[in-house]
């Protein structure tokens, strides 16, 4: 299977993902995997993953649910973590290395086009990883045709912005100091694109998969780790996750207004076990069908 490449059509999202927001989330790996980890088990608990499955982790970034895959599976089964980051596919192979799992596989690859064989799957899982296609249709397909015919899809994408106060109240404190941001297109890939549920429904149906259930999964989570303030929670966002993306392109000057008005903003949800935030989540199911 070739390297992914910057070209086709999630050529953007590959150039992002190495050059900036790979990078990234490698640096605040540990960070952001105490952030979602709770999600990710609990769209597994929701699939059922049972030992001796073969899985595919789609957008397995720096390897965490591979890993957590790989030990629900256990010796019979196998996992294989699919990204089109190279830094975080790098750290994802050196967790596997220290944790003694080193036969665990990853591919650099596009999931969306990349061959990954006929019935080779009886699970394709994701954490957050699927919202990023920029044809989600075609990418279902492709994998899909990767399941075996009783095999079955199971991931965790985000609800819209007004669901998830950790995003949205960043955002709103930045607002102010970026100027007139041009509302995304609501199909664009980026971490909403799975906000709608009908959305979602029809883009797996379209493709082939039956039996859709989309459950809501709600609650808080921690930004910026366990114990974190409100000054290193701001700092954080800044560097991962919705307002990364939105400040790529703000003059430096404004950086550190940006980061007061989130700190001040987020200050409110600060605990003694950290800043805790609202999140707004959906699990989503679906069986293969016929081949």
């Amino acid at each position: 299977m070739q390297p992914a490449a910057a070209t086709g059509p999630n050529a953007e999202q590959i150039a992002y993902w190495n050059q900036q927001g790979g990078p990234k989330w490698v640096t605040h790996q540990r960070l952001l995997d105490e952030q979602i980890a709770p999600l990710g088990l609990a769209a597994m608990d929701r699939a059922g993953v049972a030992p001796g499955e073969r899985i595919l982790d789609v957008g397995c970034g720096c390897g965490q649910t591979t890993l957590q895959l790989a030990e629900r599976v256990g010796a019979g089964g196998s996992v294989t973590g699919i990204d089109i980051s190279a830094p975080m596919l790098a750290r994802a192979r050196e967790r596997a290395a220290q944790q003694g799992v080193p036969d665990l596989r990853f591919l650099e690859a596009d999931a969306q086009e990349a061959e990954l064989g006929t019935s080779a799957f009886d699970l394709i899982f994701s954490r957050f990883g699927v919202m990023f296609f920029a044809d989600p249709k075609a990418a279902f397909a492709n994998l899909r045709a990767s399941l075996d015919p009783a095999g079955r899809v199971a991931f965790v994408c985000w609800q819209g912005l007004e669901r998830n106060a950790w995003m949205a109240v960043p955002m709103r404190a930045a607002a102010p100091h970026l100027g007139p941001l041009p509302p995304p297109a609501p199909d664009a890939p980026g971490p909403l694109a799975f906000a709608d549920p009908g959305r979602v429904r029809s883009i797996l149906t379209g493709a082939g998969f039956r039996e859709v259930a989309i459950e809501p999964l709600e609650g808080s989570l921690v930004v910026a780790g366990a114990g974190s303030g409100p000054e290193q929670a701001a700092g954080f966002l800044l560097q991962a996750g919705p307002l990364a993306r939105a400040l790529r392109d703000a003059p430096e000057a404004s950086l550190a207004r940006i980061a007061a008005a989130v700190r001040d903003a987020i200050a409110p949800h600060a605990t003694p076990n950290g800043v805790m935030m609202g999140y707004g989540a959906w699990i989503v199911l679906a069986r293969a069908g016929a081949a």
